[in-house]
């Protein structure tokens, strides 16, 4: 198993995470259940932890893919940016998401504002999550690149 194979293993997890932990939030505030809101803090806690292998085992896939014929740089520094941006929002969502917690167990009041904030940031991941999964694919698989120039300029 190279660093390419374990970053393909790992990568998908903080996304789907971040896809799960907010429909079961929303799911939790339509049904106003604390239960299940914290349900969703415990996912994206699991989603910020996975994040961390992803992150850290992206720079071995790199390795392992820029000396194959037909990929581009380029894509992989969107990847990269797109990557960046998404490990630093997933550790916030996953810290504002233990503090959450914490306050909810102890009946805090404002566990209420805690749940809010972990929504707003879980929207914000959905959009970055997305673009980190699309960029990422767009290095090995043509036919979901878009016809812009920098897709086209290949090693």
């Amino acid at each position: 198993m190279n660093g390419a194979h374990l970053h393909l293993i790992t990568n998908h997890l903080p996304i789907v995470g971040v896809i799960i932990g907010t429909l079961v939030l929303m799911t939790g505030f339509i049904l106003k259940k604390d239960q299940i809101k914290q349900t969703a803090l415990g996912i994206n806690i699991f989603s910020a932890v996975t994040s961390l292998f992803a992150f850290f085992t992206g720079e071995e896939a790199e390795e392992v893919v820029e000396e194959m014929h037909g990929i581009s740089e380029t894509l992989i520094h969107i990847h990269e940016e797109y990557a960046e941006l998404f490990f630093s929002l997933s550790l916030i969502l996953g810290a504002v998401s233990i503090i959450t917690l914490y306050l909810s167990v102890k009946a805090s009041k404002c566990a209420k504002h805690g749940f809010i904030i972990t929504l707003a940031l879980s929207f914000a991941l959905l959009f970055v999550g997305k673009q980190v999964g699309t960029s990422g694919g767009e290095i090995r698989h043509s036919e979901i690149r878009t016809g812009n120039a920098v897709y086209n300029e290949v090693r």
